[in-house]
């Protein structure tokens, strides 16, 4: 076999091997937790999928039914239904209902924290700039 065609299939198995390393995670946006106070500012809903790629991850969503249009998203790591630091900003729509879309470069602890299902989307809006919508990326094998 000749340089090149050894070459030609060791890149064509690194491609493959990272096509198969893909995974995709969903999720469901919901208000975050609430009190009394909360529920005038507070509400939506919405949906989102990633995909991680290697290192890279992927977010794409829908949200709708915010009380005041969305100011900020980003990508948190922590526990189901525990806060945890904001790794990564979002793009999110400035609008009561749009998309929120990001692509993140995580390091090798990040990804793990992903595989695992500890990282999460939270979106905030001007009436909740502490938060209104939040929801986690699931494995699609649902293990946490």
């Amino acid at each position: 076999m000749t340089r090149t065609a050894t070459a030609f299939l060791v890149v064509c198995a690194a491609a493959l091997v990272q096509a198969q390393a893909a995974r995709t995670y969903a999720g469901r946006l919901a208000t975050v937790p609430m009190d009394g106070s909360m529920v005038a500012t507070v509400a939506g809903s919405g949906s989102m999928t990633a995909t991680l790629s290697g290192s890279s991850l992927t977010i794409d969503g829908k949200f709708a039914g915010l009380k005041s249009p969305a100011t900020v998203a980003r990508l948190h790591l922590g526990k189901r239904g525990i806060r945890g630091p904001a790794v990564a900003d979002l793009t999110v729509s400035p609008a009561m209902a749009g998309t929120v879309s990001g692509k993140v470069d995580l390091t090798p602890s990040q990804v793990a924290v992903v595989q695992s299902g500890g990282a999460y989307v939270q979106i905030h809006s001007e009436k909740a700039p502490d938060g209104n919508l939040w929801g986690w990326l699931l494995p699609p094998d649902g293990r946490r």
